[in-house]
């Protein structure tokens, strides 16, 4: 009786240790687990493309209620109440369809509809309708190479040089390019009407750039373009339209690993939409407007989109209703990233469209060169 007793208590004994050995081994597993994956870079991490569009269907307001239900004092501060029905918000998260936005329902039948739905981050003037989005799916790239007439005659006289109290003596610290770099203008393609048509090897956004550099190098601000024709790039690549982006990244690479003095970097573009959604008059002068984008996928989107919000604080402050306002992409919807994870201070622009003249579009350089210089100087004084 005594050493049946002994061999059960031994038996307990041992399926206890055995319980506690399985215990610290699955503790240990856990921290080993949060570490990794606190300690990884963002962009390395696993992610669910599921679980991220489930929650991005939720509305804030459905979060800050849970909250409360477990932080009472939350609640009796904030008193939160739910901006959706309950019901709607687990219909949302099951359908992904949004009862109050009919993009949503037909974003799920129309192919390549979901392409406008980009994510309003700073509203500007023109920026609160549909058809304010272009969506970048570009033309067949041979049509894109093709050979076609252009004249080039703008007026608009190159900004002079000025005296300025300062300057980068020699570094240059800005860097331009256009990973769509033959996009053009109609009006300056006189055998053209066709919007997809509206491309050329010489007369395109690239002048815009140009345009660009020098008003800054003329504000004291070193400036260079990259004149990479990317779409020949990717003809011999055999890539198509959509990999521009992944065309131009080692010509950002390189301008930045061969510059220690390279601070922002800036991807000129012009618009996919008609004048009538892409020119704003002020004071008697036409003007192209300018959209900021942003790659919500990018690992330094905050900080590009702080400056972005900069500037155009800046130009809506000084030429109210130019800049349209800021968006971003996702991979899912865009790029989603635009070669923006390479520096700080990565910008795409958005200037105009398909329809603007080359003037329209100098003016609007200039202004982006002012806000620009004001907004750089300003900084190099709080860094200094």
């Amino acid at each position: 009786m005594f050493e049946r007793s002994s061999k059960q208590i031994m038996k307990k004994m041992q399926s206890f240790y055995k319980q506690i050995f399985v215990l610290i081994v699955l503790i240990i597993l856990l921290f080993t687990t949060i570490g990794i994956i606190t300690t990884t870079k963002p962009s390395s991490r696993l992610s669910s493309s599921v679980f991220s569009t489930w929650t991005s269907n939720v509305d804030q307001s459905i979060f800050a209620l849970l909250f409360s239900m477990e932080n009472r004092e939350f609640d009796l501060v904030y008193g939160v109440t739910p901006e959706q029905p309950l019901t709607e918000v687990l219909f949302n998260v099951a359908t992904s369809i949004k009862l109050n936005d009919l993009k949503s329902l037909l974003g799920q039948e129309i192919p390549g509809f979901l392409t406008y739905e980009n994510k309003v981050i700073v509203a500007g003037e023109g920026l609160n309708e549909l058809s304010s989005f272009a969506h970048e799916s570009g033309p067949p790239l041979e049509d894109i190479l093709e050979d076609r007439k252009a004249v080039d005659d703008s007026t608009k006289e190159k900004p002079e040089p000025k005296d300025q109290p300062f300057s980068t003596e020699g570094r240059k610290v800005v860097f331009l390019y256009n990973s769509h770099n033959r996009e053009s203008f109609l009006p300056h393609l006189p055998d053209e009407q066709d919007s997809n048509r509206a491309h050329h090897e010489e007369v395109n956004i690239t002048k815009v750039s140009d345009r660009i550099a020098e008003g800054l190098e003329a504000n004291g601000i070193g400036s260079y373009v990259d004149d990479t024709d990317i779409m020949k790039v990717l003809n011999e690549k055999g890539w198509k339209y959509g990999r521009s982006y992944e065309a131009s990244r080692p010509v950002v690479q390189e301008a930045i690993s061969q510059n220690k003095d390279l601070q922002y970097v800036m991807d000129i573009h012009r618009d996919a939409l008609p004048k009538s959604k892409t020119t704003k008059e002020i004071d008697g002068e036409s003007y192209a407007q300018i959209l900021f984008v942003i790659g919500a996928d990018n690992k330094n989107h905050e900080k590009n989109l702080a400056l972005a919000t900069k500037l155009h604080n800046l130009i809506e402050e000084k030429y109210p209703g130019l800049s349209k306002g800021i968006i971003t992409k996702e991979g899912s919807k865009g790029n989603g990233v635009y070669n923006q994870d390479l520096l700080d201070n990565a910008l795409l622009l958005e200037i105009g469209g398909y329809e603007n003249r080359l003037e329209e579009m100098y003016r609007s350089a200039d202004v982006i060169t002012e806000t620009f210089s004001e907004l750089y100087w300003e900084t190099e004084k709080v860094n200094n």
